[in-house]
């Protein structure tokens, strides 16, 4: 099994093999719990415009994303675990658009398999990429938007690959550095779509025993299910 790392959306152009694109703060986290509350599946979309216009034709799937990390208007969640965590998506078909995780696994065009990366359920994934032992794995850390790195992202790419090389990586570094990161949207105590409980999700190490999979469905959209 030959591991490479990458970072951004260049990263995810470059992407071959069974891919993990990550998003830790927020948009794989939140998809982790919104899958939990039993979600149908998830519509991962690379646009706003792409997700607005879906929202169009499906007035009752549910719609949840950001643009720079705040909600936009029409939407109806955020990109928020913590303000999702106990939110009913029995049966639930939602839309997903955000600006850097979303539009990532839209981007891993020359992927032969996706999962998504986030440390809530980062035990479960390695073991599945283990289990299917794939010739090339990329591990693409999407940062901020794309286009800036981010230590939260970083830092599971490598706790990612050290656990695929049969190591014991420590997370609790992880957490102790992770704990004192000014992340942005924790920096503003008055903004109220950043709430600090995205953290303590973000960072609450397999909460699911459950892996992420991309797959196309037969209308040709992207989903994101849920694989045991």
């Amino acid at each position: 099994m030959q591991i490479i790392i990458e970072s951004l959306i260049e990263g995810a152009k470059r992407a071959k093999g069974l891919t993990v694109i990550i998003d830790v703060y927020r948009a794989f986290t939140t998809a982790a719990y919104v899958m939990n509350n039993h979600a149908k599946r998830i519509l991962p979309v690379g646009t706003l415009e792409e997700a607005f216009e879906l929202k169009k034709k499906h007035p009752e799937w549910i719609l949840i994303g950001e643009k720079d990390g705040v909600m936009v208007e029409g939407m109806d969640y955020g990109n928020s675990p913590y303000l999702i965590k106990d939110v009913d998506f029995t049966g639930k078909t939602v839309i997903m658009s955000t600006i850097a995780g979303t539009r990532g696994v839209a981007t891993a065009v020359g992927a032969d398999e996706i999962l998504t990366g986030s440390f809530v359920n980062v035990d479960a994934t390695a073991r599945y990429i283990k289990r299917k032992n794939p010739l090339n794995v990329t591990i693409v850390s999407m940062g901020y938007g794309g286009y800036k790195k981010t230590d939260e992202d970083e830092l599971f790419a490598q706790f990612l690959k050290e656990k695929l090389e049969g190591k014991t990586p420590d997370f609790s570094m992880i957490k102790n550095k992770l704990t004192d990161y000014p992340a942005y949207f924790y920096t503003d105590k008055d903004r109220k779509e950043f709430p600090t409980g995205d953290h303590d999700c973000a960072l609450d190490v397999d909460r699911f025993n459950f892996v992420l999979k991309v797959i196309k469905n037969k209308e040709g959209q992207l989903e994101i299910v849920k694989v045991n």
